[in-house]
């Protein structure tokens, strides 16, 4: 521990990307997107990953548009997903697509390490793409005491835009080179968070290539790194 209160690393908050960082995004949503095929009778849908893929790329050029609440845009890309793949494309579709959000499950060592990494002193805060309703069932299934939540709807923006970290910076009231900013994607997270001063840690589960000039403060496999980072024990406590 440092003269100012801060340990070695000079970290005192690390604020988290939920969904594919700390809760099973990809799984949960190449899941969704294949029952819907197989409900539509397509007898070779692809892969779950390429199915999501796409449908991502859809929500993404929804993000960087005019904000819209989360659930709208959820439904308006899985709409267009369908239209794009020839599937009939039902209202219940959209609402089913965000009650299944709530029921996706954290990966095996979000909620040990993020105890330890809290235990060892430091502010745990989710900066979410989403609203406080889908957020509200998400925090139930990863059962943890965040010191703070931030969601789209709070912004009025969403991630990549600067408007989110800049909301973020001034209520946790801490300077950037104090944040630790962990995510598994770039274009979200990765990248604005850098641009704003903060540290970086890119949570790469798949062994995925790093992209082309990007340069995270870290790059780990899980979350243990941070347990670690922050003076826990690792997974063998």
């Amino acid at each position: 521990m440092t003269a100012d209160g801060s340990r070695g690393h000079g970290f005192r908050v690390a604020t988290f990307d939920c969904y594919g960082t700390l809760v099973d995004w990809e799984g949960g949503a190449a899941s969704f997107l294949y029952q819907l095929a197989a409900r539509e009778g397509d007898p070779d849908p692809g892969p779950g990953q390429v199915l999501r893929d796409r449908w991502e790329e859809l929500q993404f050029e929804l993000l960087a548009g005019p904000y819209r609440p989360y659930r709208t845009i959820l439904a308006t890309s899985l709409e267009a997903w369908c239209r794009e793949r020839g599937y009939a494309y039902q209202a219940a579709d959209g609402e089913a697509l965000v009650a299944a959000m709530g029921s996706w499950q954290p990966f095996p060592d979000t909620r040990p390490a993020l105890l330890q990494a809290q235990a060892a002193g430091l502010r745990l805060v989710i900066v979410s793409n989403t609203d406080r309703a889908i957020m509200a069932r998400t925090l139930r299934q990863l059962d943890l005491p965040f010191d703070d939540v931030i969601v789209a709807e709070d912004c009025g923006a969403y991630k990549p835009s600067t408007a989110v970290f800049d909301y973020v910076l001034d209520r946790l009231g801490e300077a950037p080179e104090t944040i630790l900013h962990v995510a598994f994607g770039f274009k979200y997270d990765i990248g604005p968070a850098e641009q704003h001063g903060m540290g970086t840690a890119w949570v790469n589960r798949h062994v995925e290539p790093t992209p082309p000039g990007a340069r995270p403060g870290f790059i780990w496999r899980d979350l243990w790194s941070l347990a670690e980072l922050a003076g826990g024990d690792g997974p063998g406590f």
